[in-house]
């Protein structure tokens, strides 16, 4: 059959729409959002290319109107997880040996899909059921999800370039084969696009998928697979279910054939899963990958020298865009005194003009956190501060559920330095901030260093290129995202490879070639075209 040497499309970021009032693209995902709030959807697992409903309905609302019903989920239970098992399975030999440039297409396909037919979909689902406005949408569902599709079958080509040299006689080469077994990716409520990545990543590099998402996300992790489907994933390469976790958890790391996890959420989860796969490490074929991004607990720190108003935009956005539902978020800031109260004023106007409601209504700029559970968690911890001596209330503060689980954007204040919303990942719409003393900026770098057990994403804000300098290589193992006078947040594929290590993870880098590694397993092969005839070699003359 013909071959050759395939060069694919050069991966360029996907343009983010503006959606301003009038615009095409408003309309559309206007129209969208409408249809999906007057059908109540009913929605199956996907094992093996089959739609699998098992009767045990799951209700789905949004988190900004939780008496409105979007529609149904079908709850799987351990059969469904050995199905999807044996699905992969099946589905394994064919897909490993298909070519390369074939499994490209079909993800290049699917990114286009995102982009072009199901963008709109995309959007609403995630706007609906994660309650994102539509910027927040536009930007993680459409197109950091097409984003990750087309660079990572850039990055494939890439790494099957990489080949050894060879001398003489010899022809030296290297094979990427796929995991021998299945991949496990678990994936998180706040981002689609990491929804979409964590199984497409190991299946573009040949490997075979059992997917769970988050109970919150499944309204969007339905259209991500019908994408998958339309775009010709065959059957059982990416296996969507519903099991709980505990459930999944029993079975997945059990198994002999279990090859790797593609993992993004809790540190906590993430420590019980490393864990779990410890203990049973006899009973696998070979180590499995374990691959996680987690927590944060993201810092700020301005030098004296800073733009006071870039600051508090920083702020303003990094901490409360989705609510600080993101791993990145700005929840810690250290602020220099002498800039405090310039700071202090600009940060309030920017909150006080900040709207809250419903992610339908596009002028809203602040949404509903998640669901009951982090309401519960982000509003005792809004109480505590109120009542504790180290601490004060000074933006925001107020919540509501009565129709959604609304928190308003709230700023902490912390006299002590290690106060607990300081050290402890909130994942909301909380900030605290730290005021030092101008003359005690490496004590104060010292303090953050030491002060949570993550190092995901930070920035330094300051006009002194000295202190810039100063302060980059003072936290150099603080942060595996590092951003000078911008916000922590915003990760763009292809520009920042996304992750951090401490707590955060195994900073293998979301939407880079280093993370596309970790599902392949080299095999070096050497070709000796004349080889030796006499075990004799010429010392022994």
């Amino acid at each position: 059959m013909p071959k050759g040497f395939f060069k694919v499309p050069v991966a360029k970021n996907e343009p983010i729409l503006s959606y301003a009032p009038g615009s095409a693209e408003r309309m559309a995902l206007k129209e969208q959002i409408e249809q999906f709030r007057s059908t109540q959807t009913d929605i199956p697992m996907y094992i093996g290319g089959e739609e699998v409903r098992t009767g045990n309905l799951v209700p789905i609302y949004p988190p900004h109107d939780h008496g409105h019903l979007l529609g149904h989920y079908h709850q799987g239970d351990e059969t469904h997880v050995y199905r999807a098992i044996d699905a992969a399975h099946n589905a394994k030999e064919k897909w490993a040996a298909l070519s390369w440039e074939h499994r490209a297409s079909i993800f290049l396909k699917a990114a286009d899909l995102i982009a072009g037919p199901y963008r709109q979909k995309m959007n609403a689902s995630t706007m609906l059921g994660q309650s994102k406005n539509v910027y927040q949408a536009e930007i993680d569902a459409a197109c950091e999800m097409a984003d990750f599709l087309r660079f990572n079958v850039q990055y494939m080509t890439q790494i099957y370039a990489d080949q050894p040299e060879s001398s003489e006689g010899i022809w030296n080469r290297l094979e990427y084969r796929p995991l021998e077994g299945f991949v496990f990716a678990l994936t998180p409520f706040n981002f689609t696009s990491i929804a979409g990545n964590l199984p497409s990543a190991p299946a573009l590099m040949g490997n075979v998928v059992v997917w769970k998402p988050s109970k919150t996300a499944i309204y969007s992790a339905k259209i991500i697979m019908e994408v998958f489907m339309e775009a010709g994933v065959p059957d059982g390469v990416i296996n969507l279910i519903y099991a709980s976790g505990p459930t999944v958890a029993r079975v997945v790391f059990e198994h002999p054939d279990f090859a790797g996890i593609h993992f993004t959420g809790s540190t906590g989860v993430f420590q019980d899963i490393w864990a779990n796969i410890g203990n049973n490490i006899k009973k696998y074929k070979s180590y499995p990958r374990i691959v996680g991004e987690t927590g944060g607990k993201d810092f700020v720190i301005a030098h004296k020298s800073c733009d006071a108003r870039a600051v508090a935009t920083a702020l303003s956005r990094g901490a409360f865009e989705y609510q600080g539902q993101k791993c990145s978020a700005a929840s810690r800031a250290y602020l220099p005194a002498s800039r405090w109260e310039e700071i202090h004023q600009y940060l309030k106007a920017d909150l006080s003009a900040m709207k809250m409601g419903p992610p339908e209504d596009f002028s809203n700029f602040i949404n509903a956190v998640i669901d009951e559970a982090a309401f519960k968690k982000l509003t005792s911890e809004i109480d505590a501060a109120k009542n504790s001596p180290e601490a004060e209330v000074i933006l925001g503060g107020n919540y509501d559920k009565t129709k959604g689980y609304f928190i308003e954007p709230t700023v902490i204040l912390a006299k002590n330095p290690f106060y607990q919303t300081m050290q402890e990942e909130l994942f909301g719409p909380v900030l605290t901030i730290y005021i030092y003393e101008d003359n005690s900026l490496d004590e104060t770098l010292n303090i953050l260093d030491r002060t949570s057990i993550y190092a995901l994403t930070g920035a330094v804000f300051a006009q002194d290129r000295y202190a810039i300098e100063h302060i980059t290589k003072k936290l150099s193992n603080a942060a595996g995202n590092f951003y000078i006078n911008d916000k922590p947040t915003g990760a763009v594929v292809g520009q920042q490879p996304f992750g951090g290590a401490r707590g955060s993870g195994t900073n293998d880098k979301a939407g880079s070639l280093l993370n596309l590694i970790r599902w392949i397993s080299p095999r070096t092969i050497k070709e000796n075209f004349v080889p030796p005839t006499n075990f004799r070699y010429p010392f022994m003359g």
